[in-house]
């Protein structure tokens, strides 16, 4: 009966450990200036499960910013530590790192990053061969998925803000990552593409189960998240749950 309970106990924390994408704990990160260090991230402890849709807001220069960067890798931190898909994310050799941004993680930047001088298409395509993924059908079928099938042979200039950004999100959905960081993803756009872009991004999470961590200065975005926190002077003010 006991050991029957230690196994049924070991596979509920086993089950735990392996939905947890990300787990921060006392997390710190400073940068150098001139003789002194400002520290930007003030001993920050969260963790990231599978099927999340977690929005981190505050006022400019909380460290929202900095915060998403060294949790992705993107940044180094001094003191804490960060497991990413269960390691040591100080751990990950430069090479392994760049394989987890080809495979395991993507990125939706607020300017849209695509190679003017490529299509709709090849830019995806780009993605796609670096990933080692190349699929003529599914590059299609993604770029129907965020509604922008149509304009395959387009070139950037050729789009809006909105239409460009759907592109970065197809773009960043090619190699099916296990987890989304958006950086102020609607931060470049009027109202009614930004709202078009939220819509995705829920659609993104609820029904296809993807994680997703983005930063944004826009209250009004986090109702289309599961999770908003709020940080204020490098440090987590409140973490808490949407009630829809």
């Amino acid at each position: 009966m006991l050991f029957d309970f230690f196994l049924y106990d070991t596979m509920i924390v086993r089950k735990v450990i392996v939905m947890e994408l990300l787990v921060a704990n006392n997390l710190k990160k400073s940068y150098k200036m001139g003789n002194k260090s400002e520290i930007i991230i003030k001993g920050i402890t969260l963790s990231i499960s599978k099927g999340e849709f977690i929005s981190i807001v505050g006022p400019s220069g909380s460290g929202k910013t900095t915060l998403l960067y060294v949790l992705s890798g993107l940044e180094s931190y001094q003191e804490g530590s960060v497991l990413l898909f269960g390691k040591e994310l100080s751990t990950y050799a430069d090479e392994d790192k760049a394989l987890l941004r080809t495979k395991r993680i993507g990125f939706v930047f607020q300017f849209y990053n695509l190679l003017p001088n490529l299509t709709v298409f090849e830019n995806i395509m780009l993605a796609a061969v670096l990933g080692k993924q190349y699929n003529h059908d599914h590059i299609i079928s993604i770029l129907d998925q965020v509604g922008m099938k149509e304009f395959a042979t387009y070139y950037p200039s050729q789009l809006s803000g909105g239409m460009q950004q759907r592109v970065a999100i197809a773009r960043c959905l090619v190699n099916d990552p296990d987890i989304i960081f958006a950086d102020e993803p609607i931060g470049n756009l009027d109202f009614n593409n930004g709202k078009q872009i939220m819509e995705l991004f829920e659609t993104l999470n609820k029904v296809h189960n993807k994680t997703i961590l983005m930063v944004t200065h826009n209250e009004d975005a986090t109702k289309y998240g599961t999770r908003t926190i709020h940080m204020l002077d490098g440090m987590i003010l409140k973490d808490e749950t949407s009630n829809s």
